[in-house]
């Protein structure tokens, strides 16, 4: 058992937190205290008292992953993530944990790593003593009934089933498979209904006593570290983690480890190229590195100074240089630090770039690009200025960075006490702390291309792809790299002088000052300009006190709704402006300068954020290539074969395509993402586009937020130069920023369609119930019903029924038009999407039932909850922002929305609650289903045979309308 004796005590502070880190003999803890804005406020902060509004959260690291799975049960330590919450000893309801936190205003999740589990929760600050009692017991006492996992073993194959159609999760499995046999790289992590139920019968074995034995093998005290944040006294913190987590077991037994199984991929297998057939329609070539582990180098992070340089997209660049020759569109490089990418047998470096259709065709020549850049660096070896400016970057960061949402930061906090000392926990996976060239050029120098392996992903491959990978049934092959170019690799080859490493980079701030007020200070934005063509709102931040500015302006056209075509060449002008400004703006966006164009449903949206020292600079710079649009034509093509891709990516994704139907049922004169695909099919020229972007250009209106560290004139500037570089005409009249919405007739449609993706398992049904025009009050009372309504549907639809992974209800607003709905996603092989639709209708009508018997007690619980939230402070200033910005793009200006909801919450009763909802489920309701129907056995094709063809996406030119079936009435 854990035992409270042998404490050490140390105290550390940071940017704008006290922490305290205490080891309790065998298990490492920290507790954070009440967050503060910042050092020199501190004081101020506590005279002023504190207030109830940030949600406390834990999260608990447990030293042991899937790498630890029995070879006769893949998948059992990502089960027993799933098992440890349905129930315990002390608090046996299944989903009594999940009940506890939605009453309080709660969350909880869980991950299951190669070589570390994570459990973390979040709950108002009032019930978190409970919430720490009732979550330990999962870690003290799990029931783990045999019950329980005869149908939790359904919810992992569900999500096993989800994660199927992924190719980022395809990729993972097939990269896996090429470790050396034995290594545990090569295990099936996920789990599913075959290796955790069907395949241990026929073998006898019992996985209920394999789950307890793993538990007691592994889930002890000393291979686990916690960390929980609240705003109580640090010595109150101490004393309910002392209390409430000493009686989670300590078997004394050494954690298991695998730094003994070195060079994983050292094998023949590995430096090849492998040919994918992937799911989405894509080209796109990753080459990995496998190099020994480089967790002990986290001081000099060799491989995060190599990726800035891969990665880089500026001048001299590899992405630039692949851009001119409109071979490549985007390229990540680096190690992302999950466990399949950095454990302690391995770590990978893995460079990944989308191609176009050319260089698809010359992927050879993209790869001996990488190569030249690589070969470089090595001549070069490492530079102390680029380290410096990586260096200063990031410290830039850390010491300026705005505080997370509490449990991110516990959740990141309780990890890195696994992997790093004492007095790095906070910094360790930020910082750069040491320049050491030797360490650098060790990493560099193995990244040669003999060492390399390559995978390319397209659908061209299709026809030359005859294996297929065992879990995920990824279509692949394997050959040796062409000979001519593997012997080119084997010489001195000569360099590309087009690649260079980067200038000093003109954007890295250097003045954090705070600005004084230019005018009134004001809780919420103003609006400080109002013109025919535009208008803008301003608020200074005086609570979060940090040298960062937002700037966010929609430039409104009633130009792009006309037609699809219309819609179309909008998405191609947005893309090509993004395309234009990759490499200008690079140097602002490693600065921390951020920045995203988006092509919203009535015009542009342009989104900036970073150091508001040389924020303008980014800002005009974005302008300046907005007002000189231009496109070559083999620009236009690139963009427009990638747009393609893009419209069919999503079409093919049960979710996205459920959305877009809904959505074109609900919406008039929307363009779904069908009529946008055939548009784009059908061809469209540059002068079109050019055409249009002209057009577009002529006549605005411009709505504009700054929010920040930035004075009121300072953000008319932002404004003025809009206005002074477009030279644009007002619009003519008024432009609605959202669509008007069809009234549903009473009664239940049903709208059924077959998922585009024929090698697709997976099913979407969403059950949608309209209400009416926008209300506040009425919003209010829908978002207090979803609340209630959400930890019975997951108990009902998912740990009862087991009908999939994924089920929820949600609040709809479509255009200001209201409604809910409760959405499933199953799979064809176990259910007709027309069944998961009744068993739906059966949980409003039990529901239903359950709500007439709340007691008074339970309803205001649950109000309060909904309070509590409604008034939790924003962790950042982003948050503030994203609130505000939602009022302007909406055109709403509602900025005390979140004030009037809480006093309307104040003035409901239980019966407003139920007769709303009865209302609404009454003989005159409004209600759709939308079902996206996938490919299985329990859905029939036409002639009435199973739909289970195991073949890959078609051509997207139609949706396919399924009739109803008997099982619906």
């Amino acid at each position: 058992m854990l035992e409270g004796n042998d404490i050490w005590v140390g105290w550390l502070v940071s940017f704008s937190f006290f922490f305290f880190f205490f080891f309790l003999s065998v298990s490492a803890f920290s507790l954070r205290s009440a967050p503060v804005q910042h050092l020199a406020g501190w004081q101020e902060e506590e005279q002023q008292g504190e207030t109830d509004t940030v949600l406390s959260a834990a999260a608990l690291c447990v030293g042991v992953g899937s790498f630890a799975d029995p070879d006769d049960l893949p998948g059992l330590a990502h089960f027993l993530e799933h098992m440890v919450f349905m129930g315990s000893l002390k608090y046996p309801d299944e989903n009594g944990f999940d009940a506890f936190l939605k009453k309080h205003g709660g969350s909880d999740n869980a991950s299951t790593d190669c070589e570390r589990t994570v459990f973390q929760f979040d709950v108002q600050r009032k019930y978190f003593k409970e919430a720490l009692d009732r979550w330990a017991q999962f870690f003290i006492h799990p029931l783990m009934i045999r019950d329980a996992i005869d149908r939790e073993v359904e919810a992992v194959d569900s999500e096993y089933q989800l994660a199927r159609p992924s190719d980022a999760n395809r990729k993972e499995m097939l990269f896996g498979s090429l470790a050396r046999p034995g290594h545990p790289m090569g295990k099936f992590f996920w789990g599913n209904a075959e290796t955790l139920k069907h395949e241990p019968k026929r073998n006898n074995i019992d996985t209920h006593a394999r789950l307890r034995e793993f538990w007691m093998r592994y889930y002890s005290a000393h291979y686990m570290t916690l960390v929980v944040q609240s705003k109580e006294t640090l010595d109150t913190l101490e004393k309910w983690v002392t209390e409430i987590f000493s009686q989670i077991p300590n078997n004394g037994l050494p954690k298991p480890n695998f730094g003994h199984l070195t060079d994983p991929f050292d094998t023949p297998a590995f430096n090849k190229l492998y040919r994918v057939v992937p799911i989405r329609k894509i080209h796109a070539l990753t080459i990995t590195w496998a190099l020994p582990p480089q967790q002990q180098h986290y001081r000099v992070k060799p491989l995060h100074y190599i990726s800035w340089l891969v990665g880089h997209e500026g001048k001299g660049s590899i992405l630039s240089y692949l851009r001119k020759k409109c071979w490549a569109l985007a390229l990540f490089g680096g190690n992302g630090e999950t466990g399949f990418e950095q454990n302690s047998t391995y770590s990978v470096f893995s460079i990944s770039i989308t191609l176009t259709d050319e260089g698809y065709e010359h992927f050879y020549e993209v790869a001996h690009t990488v190569f030249q850049y690589l070969k470089m660096l090595q001549k070069l070896g490492p530079e102390k200025r680029i380290f410096e400016e990586i260096q200063k970057i990031e410290d830039n960061e850390f010491h300026y960075q705005e505080q997370t949402d509490p449990v991110e930061y516990v959740e990141n906090m309780c990890e890195n006490m696994q992997l790093y000392p004492l007095q790095d926990f906070l910094t360790g996976d930020q910082l750069l702390f040491e320049y050491k060239p030797e360490v650098i050029a060790e990493a560099l120098n193995q990244l040669l291309p003999q060492k390399a392996n390559l995978v390319l992903l397209s659908g061209a491959n299709e026809r030359k792809c005859d294996l297929k990978e065992k879990w995920f049934g990824t279509p692949y092959s394997m050959e040796d790299v062409e000979n001519s170019w593997a012997e080119l690799w084997k010489t001195n080859f000569e360099l590309n002088p087009d690649l260079h490493l980067p200038a000093e980079n003109k954007y890295i701030a250097t003045d954090f000052m705070l600005k004084a007020f230019d005018c009134p200070e004001t809780e919420y934005p103003v609006k400080i300009v109002n013109t025919p063509q535009g208008c803008l709102w301003y608020k200074k931040d005086n609570k979060f006190k940090i040298p960062k500015a937002y700037i966010r302006f929609h430039l409104i056209s009633p130009l792009i709704q006309k037609s699809a075509a219309n819609v179309v060449l909008f998405d191609i002008f947005v893309n090509i402006l993004t395309h234009n400004l990759a490499e200008p703006a690079y140097e602002a966006d490693v600065a921390q300068l951020e920045y995203k164009l988006v092509a919203g449903e009535h015009g542009l949206i342009i989104r900036v954020k970073g150091f508001n020292h040389k924020l303008p600079l980014l800002f005009q710079l974005i302008i300046d290539y907005l007002a000189e649009f231009s496109s070559t034509p083999a620009v236009f093509t690139m963009i427009t074969e990638q747009l393609k891709k893009t419209y069919f990516n999503i079409l093919i994704k049960p979710e996205t395509l459920a959305k877009d139907v809904r959505l074109l049922i609900l919406e008039y004169a929307r363009w779904s993402m069908i009529d946008k695909y055939r548009a784009l099919m059908d061809g469209l020229s540059l002068e079109s586009l050019l055409s249009f972007v002209k057009e577009f250009k002529s006549q605005l209106f411009v709505e504009g937020l700054v929010q920040g560290n930035v004075t009121s004139t300072e953000s008319v500037d932002f404004l003025k130069y809009v206005v002074d570089k477009l030279k644009f005409m007002p619009l003519e009249q008024e432009m609605p920023v959202q669509f008007q919405v069809v009234e549903l007739p009473s009664g239940h449609h049903l709208c059924k369609v077959r998922a585009l993706n024929k090698g697709d398992a997976n099913s979407e049904v969403t059950v949608y119930y309209q209400s009416g025009t926008r209300s506040l009050k009425e919003y209010t009372l829908m978002e207090l019903l979803v609340m209630h309504m959400e930890e019975p549907c997951f108990d009902f639809l998912r740990t009862k029924q087991t009908l999939g992974y994924h089920v929820y209800p949600t609040c709809r607003n479509t255009s200001g038009i209201l409604g809910f709905s409760v959405t499933v996603g199953t799979q064809a092989t176990k259910y007709n999407s027309e069944v998961v639709d009744k068993k739906i209708e059966e949980f409003l009508s039990n529901f239903e039932e359950k709500i007439e018997n709340l007691t008074e007690d339970a309803f205001n619980t649950q109000v309060t909850a909904l309070i509590k939230l409604k008034e939790c402070e924003d962790t950042h200033l982003g948050e503030e922002v994203d609130r505000n910005w939602n009022e302007v793009v909406t055109q709403q200006y509602l900025f005390d929305r979140l004030a009037h909801e809480i006093e309307a919450l104040k003035s409901f009763s239980k019966s407003d609650l139920v007769n709303w909802f009865k209302a609404h489920r009454g003989p005159g309701s409004k209600m759709l289903s939308v079902h996206v129907v996938g490919f299985g056995k329990h859905e029939l094709e036409e002639d009435g045979s199973p739909s289970g063809e195991d073949s890959h996406s078609c051509e997207v030119m139609q949706l396919t309308y399924l009739p109803t079936s008997p099982l619906l009435d």
